[in-house]
C-alpha cells in the first residue's frame, strides 16, 4: 500500500499541490498537517506511520515536508528501513524500493 503525507507550515498555506501529486502517484491514503516542522507532535505524519506495514511505502511530495532536519530525516528513513517500510520522495525521485531509488539517498 502507498499512504502518502503532506504537510504545509501555517494554516494560509494550501495542501492542493502536495495532495494532488500524492494521488496522481497512487496513494491509497492521505496523512496531512498544517503547521511547522519544528513541531514535535505532528498527528497527521503520526497516523501514517502507525499505517504503515511492511511492504507499504510511504509517500511524501518533497522531502522537507516530512522531516525537520537531515538528522531527523535520516532517523525516519532508518525507522522505516527496520520495519521493511519502504520510503518515496515525488520531487527527488528517491525511491527506497528500487535500487537506484536508494542509491540516490
Amino acid at each position: 500500500m502507498l499512504i502518502g503525507y503532506a504537510r504545509v507550515s501555517t494554516h494560509d498555506q494550501n495542501l492542493d499541490l502536495q495532495k494532488d501529486a500524492l494521488k496522481k502517484a497512487d496513494c491509497e491514503k492521505i496523512y496531512v498537517d498544517k503547521k511547522t516542522g519544528s513541531h514535535i507532535n505532528r498527528d497527521g505524519l503520526e497516523k501514517a506511520l502507525e499505517m504503515l506495514r511492511a511492504g507499504d511505502t510511504l509517500v511524501v511530495w518533497r522531502l522537507d515536508r516530512l522531516a525537520r532536519s537531515l538528522k531527523h530525516l535520516i532517523e525516519l528513513i532508518t525507522q522505516l528501513e527496520e520495519r521493511k517500510v519502504g520510503f518515496k520522495s515525488l520531487t527527488e525521485s528517491i525511491d527506497t524500493t528500487t535500487s537506484s531509488g536508494m542509491a540516490r539517498m
